[in-house]
């Protein structure tokens, strides 16, 4: 009822997972673990392949041998749809003979693309054709290669819903961390809002790494096409003159925002607080 691919991006080591559906809320068919590998869990949905396979690809199994010892354990394996991707690329699908055509798979070198009730079996193809053939972000890849597939027909019933996971290739960051978390359940053009969101969450998680090469405006200009609120575009313009030390800018820039309502002082003091924010930007904003 589903297709989807895992993912692992050669360079920066990230490993992702993109899911697109015509069933309600597909984020329960995509998982992923820093360092360890992504899942997706699909068909007649048994999420428990999520965790547990993560589990014995972090104690060590091959995802081969991990997915063998899904299915040893499932007595209704034969409906089915998974796919396991470790850390360092090496992929396992399996397709039970109970899943409603069309369906397949394709496995690759960090790749794997599947699907079931799809429209024919150029939806997977097209999906691995796609990342591999994509630059730019895995999570650029990922949802790249969700469009090409629903342009190459997807579910033959229409679509719903979509996600996107992505984790570093870190093994010791915390199991809960995330790249990207994105999620939209109902919608009538789940991938155009998942690629809307993607866009978004971009621009926040870049203010993680502004630094004295950031520019001001270029920075100012992306937050605006992401249609970030009002706020938001002053908090990113203040986030980079402050990695820039220019303190007269970050003043600037966030007094609109402390005057249009009181609360946004109090929410200042607590960055103060917290070590986000000089107290001489508060000082003068007072």
């Amino acid at each position: 009822m589903t297709y989807s691919i895992v993912g692992r991006d050669e360079s920066s080591g990230e490993l992702g997972v993109a899911v697109q559906s015509r069933a309600f809320g597909v984020g329960i068919c995509a998982w992923a673990r820093p360092g360890v590998g992504a899942v997706a869990t699909q068909a007649f949905t048994q999420q428990r392949y999520g965790p547990a396979g993560l589990d014995l690809l972090a104690a060590g199994a091959a995802p081969a041998a991990a997915l063998a010892e899904l299915l040893a354990a499932d007595e209704q394996g034969e409906f089915r749809q998974v796919a396991l991707l470790s850390a360092d690329g090496r992929t396992a699908a399996h397709t039970g003979a109970a899943c409603v055509p069309d369906c397949g798979h394709v496995e690759r070198d960090g790749v794997s693309a599947q699907g079931n009730m799809l429209a024919s079996p150029a939806v997977w193809q097209a999906a691995a054709d796609t990342f591999e053939a994509t630059a730019g972000s895995l999570a650029e890849r990922l949802l790249a290669a969700l469009e090409a597939a629903e342009k190459a027909g997807g579910d033959f019933r229409g679509r719903e819903a979509a996600t996107l996971v992505v984790v570093s290739g870190d093994g010791d960051e915390e199991p809960w961390q995330r790249v990207f978390d994105l999620r939209v359940d109902n919608h009538a053009q789940p991938l155009a809002e998942l690629r809307r969101l993607h866009g978004i969450a971009a621009v926040y998680r870049r203010r993680r790494s502004f630094d004295g090469s950031s520019n001001l405006e270029e920075e100012v200009a992306r937050a605006r096409e992401a249609d970030l609120p009002t706020d938001e575009i002053a908090i990113t313009a203040a986030l980079v003159a402050a990695a820039h030390g220019d303190l007269d800018e970050v003043v600037a820039r966030l007094r609109p925002v402390a005057e249009s309502d009181p609360r946004w002082r109090e929410a200042f003091e607590r960055y103060v607080q917290l070590g986000w924010m000089p107290q001489a930007v508060l000082d003068r904003l007072n």
